[in-house]
């Protein structure tokens, strides 16, 4: 049965239901994507990648709205995704869910030396690390002292020079082991 209320908003609370549910399905499962897919999906895009994310911004779009939007269907998925993003935020603070939620970042350089492993673990090419350099103004091996891909997909170069403080370094998984450093490859000359 058609409501005044009902016709004038465009939806009813079953609709609104399933949107809300339909909004939280397809963000955890765009989450889980990226989390499987690594970091680097999050870093700077190039033409293929802006493709794909307008791509799944359709899909997305479509299913959160139930591929009928009306204004009211679209404001409750807008609203549902902010809400699920504070949500995550809020949960990311936790320690362990933190973990859960998001990836550690993963060293790529250190001591002017590249970590194959470290490049495997991220799903980064030799290319992209050289890029990511060349970016950063890095001219010579020699001038790093390590490379880190962030939790949020950016790649981060600190210059050789003093050591950093352990501070700075300490959620990054091997930055102190040099056991892991004994098996780096060293790329190049200084």
């Amino acid at each position: 049965m058609t409501t005044p209320l009902t016709s004038e908003l465009g939806v009813d609370l079953r609709t609104a239901g399933l949107v809300a549910v339909a909004t939280l399905g397809i963000y955890l499962a765009l989450l889980v994507c990226v989390r499987v897919s690594g970091q680097r999906s999050l870093s700077a895009m190039s033409a293929t990648d802006v493709a794909c994310v307008i791509a799944l911004g359709a899909v997305v779009g479509r299913t959160t709205l139930l591929a009928t939007p009306t204004l009211t269907t679209g404001v409750i998925a807008l609203v549902m995704l902010f809400a699920v993003q504070r949500c995550l935020g809020l949960l990311r603070r936790n320690r362990i869910l933190g973990r859960i939620l998001t990836r550690e970042p993963v060293l790529l350089m250190r001591g002017g030396s590249v970590l194959p492993d470290g490049l495997r673990a991220a799903r980064m090419s030799e290319d992209d690390l050289r890029q990511r350099l060349r970016l950063a103004g890095v001219a010579r091996l020699a001038d790093v002292d390590c490379v880190v891909l962030e939790r949020n997909g950016v790649v981060s170069v600190l210059r050789a020079g003093p050591e950093p403080d352990a501070w700075v370094m300490a959620d990054v998984p091997g930055h102190d082991d040099p056991a892991r450093h004994a098996t780096t490859v060293h790329r190049g000359g200084g």
